[in-house]
């Protein structure tokens, strides 16, 4: 699993460069591929710098192909059963099937992330978070106050997105339909919302210029929250996700009604393995970011991180 936007920090993928080699050649081969040093931003940040769309959209993408390299060299006997993301992580999830490759997908991201920021600086667009409440009652405040459903991530925890005056209006009116708490969120526009139509537009006109192959293992999209395989299938969820609805929980319910127990999230801040309680308390999610985070892992999976040497 392959976290989203709003996942990133600052000093995210240091320690891993520094620690091995695998991971100090992918940041490598992402600097030369964008021209600019994106691994400063994110090793050395500044926050503010980071946070932007077409900062941490690649920096995420590349941090979670970062992991999973590892994670394949160290663990070499793991079936990867399938692949899912959160909104940007569909991409990270696509590169890491094989449906494109790594510079491929960093391309991709990085037009995505500027195509996106340019669309949230010529709207008035904010977001909310609301927990408890019907979906259907949601549903309805959305539609009432003008803004759109955003991301369905877990049971009882749905997003919605749109201009800021619809946004404080179903924060202010939240309660009266079941919700328990309405909190708008600190981002720069309005995500998964028809605002940002103009940016999906653009992104449909490059993704029909790029080659794509059947995944190697399922990839489950966003927005249908099917299993996607055919080229065609692919570029059309890839576009509709920009302003359509991230069906997260859905996405997760797939891999568990298929009889998978065992998730790991590639990224930071925890926030899949977090959602994953909320979707499914039998099921283990682990995750990690860092070193630290990774010899857990490796522990979790019955390894001997010890017998690792330094710098492999």
């Amino acid at each position: 699993m392959f976290a989203g936007q709003g996942a990133q920090t600052v000093g995210m993928g240091r320690d891993l460069a520094e620690r091995f080699d695998a991971a100090r050649d992918l940041f490598a081969r992402a600097d030369a591929q964008l021209g600019y040093a994106l691994t400063e931003k994110m090793f050395d940040g500044p926050a503010a710098e980071l946070t932007r769309t077409s900062v941490c959209q690649p920096a995420l993408y590349v941090h979670g192909l970062v992991c999973l390299e590892l994670l394949k060299e160290h663990v070499p006997d793991l079936e990867i059963a399938g692949c899912a993301g959160l909104s940007l992580g569909e991409f990270t999830a696509h590169a890491a099937a094989g449906t494109f490759s790594f510079e491929t997908g960093l391309d991709l991201v990085a037009k995505r992330g500027a195509f996106m920021e340019e669309a949230t600086s010529a709207t008035e667009g904010s977001m909310a978070a609301l927990i408890g409440g019907e979906e259907t009652d949601i549903r309805a405040l959305a539609a009432k106050c003008d803004v759109d459903v955003a991301n369905l991530n877990a049971p009882g925890q749905i997003v919605v997105s749109g201009r800021k005056a619809g946004i404080a209006q179903v924060v202010a009116e939240a309660q009266d339909h079941g919700v328990r708490i309405a909190q708008e969120l600190d981002v720069a526009g309005a995500y998964h919302s028809r605002l940002m139509m103009p940016a999906q537009e653009k992104l449909a006109e490059v993704l029909r210029g790029v080659p794509f192959r059947n995944p190697r293992v399922p990839v489950v999209c966003n927005v249908e929250a099917v299993e996607v395989s055919e080229p065609d299938e692919i570029r059309r969820t890839l576009e509709a996700q920009v302003s359509g609805s991230v069906r997260w929980s859905e996405c997760v319910r797939h891999f568990l009604d298929r009889g998978e127990t065992l998730f790991i999230e590639l990224g930071p801040g925890r926030i899949l393995a977090g959602l994953m309680r909320r979707i499914d308390r039998g099921a283990t999610a682990l995750s990690f970011s860092d070193v630290e985070g990774f010899e857990k892992t490796l522990a979790e999976l019955g390894l001997h991180f010890d017998a690792v040497p330094a710098g492999r």
